[in-house]
């Protein structure tokens, strides 16, 4: 009897609910009885995850992976008891080889070195699903889900070998990287492949094609690793602009590319025409020896007429190379507004890039300097789907503790590490959040921090009041942002929930419409993740909630939402965040918060589902107000 790999990793999930619900629907579907076999039940589990994780409506999209991010988790992630002994002995002698004496390792380190590893395993991942499920994967969703079940099955590539070992419930190693050029390569492969076998069903294609996967993509990542790139340091060229819609264009942009080495999905025919048909795409070619434009080194893909899907340059993870910057500023200036989220990026690669100058010739960073690399004020933004690694690499050579002092401007003792070392002369706090603690921290601390430098608990104050459902709406759209496409939070802001609230209770007057406004106030907000409040794993709405008041926040007026989306102007790209308040019912019935952040050019008003027992990754970020002091 064959077995699924889900049901290596977790033989009961076959027998559970959500698998014979999955079964069932199946059977009634197609009026076939589904084997007794783990691996067709799981395979009618996992063939209706498809539909949950690769829903067109990007919002439900969102939405169903929080959701079963966790069980994706709880059948693929190694158990703790699983590891083997092998992989501590390949520690032990790494540790021996770096000098280090290590006859054995103890317990607490073995469960740390365990802690590592599965966390690992889940970013690798997480990268898999949010690439999948993102608009840059301009795949059939077929194709994703062919893509997501058969790397699943993977460990890591093995370069030297030019292959990938098969997963066990053993497996510590991560899931494999992302190489979106070879994936693009397999799209056009089975295309060919259909056209040149018409008489064969999709699925028995696909089926041939999951057998053949390892191997092909192994085979596609090598050709792509062994693309050499001449005169790296050779930066002259021209830009070629290819027409939206020409599928000849297409055609000609997706022969510039094949062999190059890009690592772009637009070196696969099938996505390079897919892209051409959303937007005009134009690449940078630098010159070969023989002084020909030839060499791809960077891609603006256009989404619309006017506005910039995306940018990208050929280092891993499509970052734009340092040599190439100049060339990119150049061309971004022929654009208009569209293009200022790309020009921070751009002054962001460039300032990492003086830093690292700096580093190579020995010379020290200032205050300022230090306030960019650990990113207090601001993300550092780049280009590539990953964090720049040149930002770990610098903060790896840097003692953080004196660089503390030096941000914070203070001595070590005004950094309070717990409660009880909150003074009169303390300016900065870096310790766990105690119960209590925003009701101990006096107002003029301005750094607070979980951890230096990721854990920053961000506070702003904002204004709110005074002003109708309709006059925010109005603001909102004329200022240029957005609500969401289901216009579920205009409708929160028309409930009852949130007309009460802006307005002064009058007992006497029976109609909550003719209550006058509440009148223009400050309301300080604080800002953190899930983790930030004690999940490092995340938890549910009530959770957070209740933790927050304990810490000494309160959840926030409804209203926070849109003047906070109102006076968030500066908010950066990719950060999405939740209002901590009561939640309200939209008209389907479901309780939700409000939700802002920018999609590319463009900021969002939007609602999330946050019923009680919804989990949130420990990553998602809330906004609490300050409790206001009785005195």
């Amino acid at each position: 009897m064959e077995k699924h790999p889900l049901h290596l990793k977790s033989p009961e999930l076959q027998t559970s609910p959500e698998v014979q619900k999955a079964v069932s629907r199946q059977e009634r579907r197609t009026g076939d009885r589904v084997a007794n076999d783990p691996a067709k039940r799981i395979e009618a589990y996992t063939g209706r995850l498809e539909n949950i994780f690769l829903n067109p409506d990007k919002r439900v999209r969102e939405r169903n992976l929080e959701l079963f991010r966790r069980r994706i988790y709880d059948a693929l992630l190694i158990e703790r008891e699983n590891f083997p002994e092998s992989y501590f002995a390949l520690q032990k002698r790494v540790a021996r080889e770096r000098g280090q004496a290590v006859e054995e390792i103890p317990a607490n380190v073995r469960e740390q070195m365990k802690d590592v590893a599965i966390e690992d395993q889940k970013h690798s991942l997480d990268a898999w699903i949010d690439y999948l499920s993102s608009e840059d994967a301009v795949y059939p969703a077929w194709f994703k889900y062919f893509v997501w079940r058969n790397v699943t099955k993977l460990s890591q590539f093995d370069k030297a070998r030019g292959e990938f070992k098969k997963r066990t419930e053993s497996t510590v190693a991560p899931f494999p990287d992302i190489y979106r050029e070879p994936l693009a390569q397999i799209a056009d492969i089975y295309e060919k492949v259909k056209t040149d076998n018409k008489n064969l069903k999709d699925a028995e294609i696909r089926e041939a094609f999951s057998k053949k996967f390892p191997a092909l993509y192994a085979e596609l990542i090598q050709k792509s690793l062994a693309a050499s790139l001449e005169n790296r340091e050779e930066v002259q060229g021209q830009w070629v602009k290819y027409e939206r819609g020409d599928r000849t264009a297409a055609e000609r942009l997706f022969a510039s590319l094949e062999g190059k080495g890009t690592g772009w999905c637009t070196a696969g025919r099938s996505t390079a025409y897919t892209q051409i048909t959303s937007g005009d795409f134009y690449v940078y070619y630098t010159n070969d020896a023989s002084g020909t434009p030839a060499q791809p080194r960077l891609a603006i893909r256009m989404d619309g007429s006017d506005r910039i899907g995306e940018v990208r340059g050929i280092l891993p993870h499509q970052g734009v190379e340092p040599v190439m910057q100049e060339v990119l500023d150049t061309k971004l200036g022929e654009f208009g507004t569209e293009a200022d989220a790309y020009r921070k990026k751009s002054k962001d690669m460039r300032l990492l890039t003086v830093l690292e100058a700096k580093y190579e010739q020995g010379q020290g960073l200032t205050k300022d300097d230090l306030l960019f690399l650990y990113e207090i004020n601001a993300p550092i933004e780049g280009f590539g789907y990953k964090k720049d690694p040149r930002i770990a690499e610098l903060r790896g050579q840097r003692n953080t503790n004196e660089d503390m002092l030096v941000v914070f401007e203070c001595s070590d003792s005004q950094i309070a590490r717990s409660s009880d070392q909150i003074n009169e002369s303390t300016k900065a706090y870096v310790g766990k959040l105690e119960p209590g603690i925003f009701d101990h921290l006096p107002e003029g601390i301005e750094h607070v921090y979980t951890k230096f430098p990721e854990g920053r608990i961000r506070r702003r104050s904002i204004e709110i009041g005074g002003k109708t459902t309709e006059e925010l709406k109005t603001l909102i759209t004329t200022q240029g942002h957005k609500f969401d496409p289901n216009s579920f939070a205009q409708r929160m802001m028309d409930s009852e929930d949130f007309q009460r609230s802006i307005r002064i209770e009058d007992p006497e007057e029976p109609d909550y419409k003719k209550w006058k406004l509440k009148p223009r106030e400050e309301i300080k907000l604080v800002r953190l993740t899930v983790a930030d409040l004690g999940f490092p794993n995340g938890a549910t709405t009530q959770q957070i909630f209740n933790r927050a008041t304990e810490l000494g926040l309160d959840l926030c007026p409804p209203e926070v939402g849109p003047y906070y989306r109102l006076q968030y102007i500066d908010q950066p790209m990719g950060e999405w965040v939740r209002i901590g308040m009561k939640p309200i019912a939209a008209s389907d019935g479901i309780e939700r918060v409000f939700r802002l952040g920018p999609d590319g050019v463009e900021s969002w008003l939007r609602s999330y589902w946050a019923r009680p027992d919804d989990l949130w990754d420990a990553g998602r970020q809330f906004v609490f107000s300050l409790r206001k002091s009785d005195t």
